[in-house]
């Protein structure tokens, strides 16, 4: 699968990372995919040259999740530590910020996990009661965080907290750099029906005293830097659930192609072929609002890719739960097999429309912001 709007650049980095995957597979042992990733600069393919990235943006990150997912092996924490706390990093983290993490980031000896949901707020993130108050020259955070990917692997997680504006004493958000062994901030693993290579955890951070380089960016600009990090992180979930579907679709036509019943392939009728031809049409459609939605962000137009970037998402998990339910039932019991390995599938594609942002909210988000329909909350 590939597109006329792509580059030169960007049709050899999917043929090079497509072979990558391929020979990983399935049964692929995230660490060392991760490790071979960072070698081959894949994994900060989006970070700043200056600081040991590949200089490219999110369309070239999202390039790379696409085709390992599309292997069978995608790295979730790609949508996280380059995508989100990278470029949050990049675009606005203080010169000792970058050189302290962008490298690390971008080669793989480091990695940054991101906290923003919490047990009361949801998806609505100016419910977000994590507070951070001053102390002298340091930051006292407390608050909790719920549903946070990687936190056991990653050297720093980039919190979402809230600060009084002095003027007028409302709540803002801020961003926050907390390292992993910061007193008062503990995990506690939630125990997941989804078996991911990636776990979730629930932070409690009680009175983490941080000092003031902590904090990512301008304390009166972070709403514009939250929004920084969640257009990437839309865009590259689209991209996960792309590479998903587009894996499970493959699966199914060459199942559909060999099943033979009655002497011809199953994938001769068309009970068969058409669900599978429309669900590479759904994926296809999918990955152009991905890719609308990756030009918009790396050309600096962020209200443009904040529309684009939900659209996609949305279309994406869309497109990936339906490729998925198709495809094992294409496969009939066959499709619930571990040899086959679609069951699985299954439920991870359901998280593409949860997470991190549900279907709903987007409908509304489109509603309010693009159709200018009123508010029902």
């Amino acid at each position: 699968m590939t597109t006329h709007l792509e580059t030169d650049e960007h049709r050899a980095l999917r043929s090079a990372v497509a072979a990558l995957g391929n020979r990983h597979g399935r049964d692929f042992d995230r660490e060392q995919l991760w490790s071979e990733a960072a070698e081959l600069g894949y994994l900060g393919v989006n970070l700043p040259e200056a600081y040991g990235g590949g200089g490219g943006g999110i369309a070239e990150l999202s390039i790379v999740l696409e085709e390992l997912g599309s292997a069978g092996c995608p790295l979730l924490m790609l949508i996280v530590s380059p995508a989100i706390c990278g470029t949050v990093i990049a675009r606005f983290g203080t010169e000792a910020q970058k050189s302290e993490w962008l490298p690390g980031l971008a080669n793989g000896t480091l990695t940054m996990a991101f906290g923003i949901t919490e047990p009361d707020a949801g998806s609505n993130s100016h419910r977000i009661t994590t507070t951070a108050r001053k102390d002298g020259a340091d930051w006292l955070l407390t608050g909790r965080k719920v549903f946070i990917s990687g936190v056991d692997i990653a050297d720093a997680t980039l919190i979402v907290g809230r600060t009084e504006d002095a003027r007028t004493g409302r709540l803002k958000p801020c961003l926050f750099i907390v390292p992993r062994d910061a007193e008062g901030f503990t995990r506690r693993r939630i125990d997941m029906e989804l078996n991911a290579a990636e776990k979730q955890f629930e932070l409690t951070l009680d009175d983490v005293r941080l000092p003031a380089g902590a904090l990512v960016g301008d304390e009166d600009a972070g709403l514009l830097q939250l929004f920084a990090g969640l257009n990437p992180e839309r865009i590259m979930t689209a991209a996960f659930a792309i590479g998903m579907g587009r894996y499970a679709l493959a699966r199914a036509v060459e199942y559909a192609r060999d099943r033979t019943v009655w002497n011809s392939p199953i994938g001769a009728h068309q009970a068969i072929a058409h669900p599978l031809a429309q669900a590479h049409i759904d994926l296809e459609l999918a990955r152009l609002m991905m890719q609308k939605a990756a030009h918009l962000y790396d050309a600096g137009d962020d209200v443009g890719a904040g529309e684009a970037a939900n659209m996609a998402k949305y279309a994406a998990g869309e497109a990936c739960v339906k490729a998925v339910d198709q495809a094992a039932h294409t496969l009939g019991g066959n499709g619930l097999t571990r040899e086959f390995g679609l069951a699985s599938l299954i439920t991870a594609a359901r998280v593409s429309r949860i997470a991190p942002v549900s279907r709903e909210m987007i409908l509304n988000y489109v509603s309010h912001q693009t159709l200018g329909l009123p508010k029902s909350y």
